[in-house]
């Protein structure tokens, strides 16, 4: 089943082949308010309900109730440059809903700080920023001139 090319054998020299299947599952931001027990993926076009279900099963050891997929078509467009016409690779969607009780929720990667908490960076920016403020309140009595060219 698989697609991949392999090197050619050579007598004598080590051998370099690793048989690894073309099914893949990428975790995805629902597009629509989804209940919480309802996880979506992005899978290869081969991969069928059943074989997402072992996938899911025997690998992350994740019980399944129900799979659904879908294939989103993307959009044909014109090239701009030599005029082709362009389709995108579709994509498939597959709906997984959990056991009842069981839910998943994004992981937060980027939780917001405390304002009272300021990092060096933090500091030094606002450090920078009160003396251009001082650099402006200097000069701005002497128009036209550069801000160089100071006593």
């Amino acid at each position: 089943m698989s697609t991949r090319l392999y090197p050619i054998y050579q007598k004598g020299g080590p051998q370099l082949r690793v048989f690894l299947p073309n099914f893949w599952l990428k975790l995805v931001r629902p597009p629509h308010e989804q209940p919480p027990n309802v996880v979506v993926f992005s899978c290869s076009m081969e991969m069928t309900t059943f074989d997402i279900r072992n996938y899911l099963e025997k690998i992350y050891n994740i019980k399944t109730v129900d799979i659904r997929t879908r294939i989103h078509m993307t959009k044909t467009r014109k090239d701009p440059g030599k005029g082709y016409v362009v389709k995108d690779d579709d994509i498939k969607y597959a709906y997984v809903t959990l056991p009842k009780g069981e839910s998943f929720e994004f992981p937060d990667l980027f939780p917001k700080k405390d304002d009272k908490e300021e990092g060096d960076d933090q500091k030094a920016l606002k450090a920078a920023k009160q003396g251009y403020q001082e650099f402006l309140d200097k000069n701005k009595d002497r128009p036209n001139m550069p801000g160089w060219f100071t006593v």
